[in-house]
């Protein structure tokens, strides 16, 4: 259960930031009816963990038979994810516009894979994060953990959409900034711990 809850809080910190994809679903929420918006959740959080599981499993399994390999990337891994943190602290969110227009189901569909799969810094990171994570879990710890991030992307994005849905009105740059600093402390500190684990692999 312990992996279950550190994969969903470094997942929920991941995912959090302020990006293509929450930007997209938040555009949704803004302009779209709550029903809509939920499916447009639904079909980002299809592709993000999607993308999660690829990251995780491909890149992690490769990594576990080379152990220089594994070094390189904890390193590496580590240093970005602590990049990352120190770019959010220091982020400025600009104020969301609305859509001018509605989007078809087939649009959405390509728009939420375009903003995932095919966005470098979300595959470079996930990749980095995600597989360096893997590198220090073993097999019954990686299904509880990856299971969390999983769950992470579930909650956020439909909470997400709900949240902004409900007080659209209210919703502002500030908030925004609020989420992107409290989550550049936790992906530090998740930085940090791979850092860590690279020191002790070297000792």
């Amino acid at each position: 259960m312990n992996y279950f809850l550190e994969g969903l809080t470094m997942g929920l910190a991941y995912v959090a930031p302020i990006g293509l994809q929450n930007l997209f679903v938040i555009n949704s929420a803004l302009t779209h009816s709550r029903k809509r918006a939920l499916i447009t959740a639904l079909i980002v959080i299809f592709f993000d963990v999607s993308l999660a599981l690829a990251c995780f499993f491909g890149v992690g399994a490769v990594m576990q038979r080379y152990e220089w390999l594994q070094m390189v990337i904890l390193l590496v891994g580590s240093l970005i994810v602590m990049y990352i943190g120190i770019g959010l602290l220091r982020s400025k969110v600009e104020e969301l516009k609305k859509a001018e227009a509605d989007m078809s189901i087939r649009k959405t569909v390509s728009s939420a894979c375009v903003v995932t799969w095919f966005n470098p810094q979300a595959v470079i990171d996930g990749t980095m994060m995600l597989g360096a994570f893997h590198v220090t879990l073993s097999a019954s710890q990686s299904t509880p953990f990856i299971s969390g991030v999983a769950a992470a992307s579930c909650l956020w994005f439909t909470g997400l959409t709900l949240v902004i849905s409900i007080f659209s009105s209210r919703f502002n740059a500030n908030v925004l900034r609020m989420i992107n600093r409290v989550c550049g402390v936790i992906i530090i500190f998740y930085g940090i711990k791979l850092f860590w684990k690279f020191i002790s692999m070297v000792v």
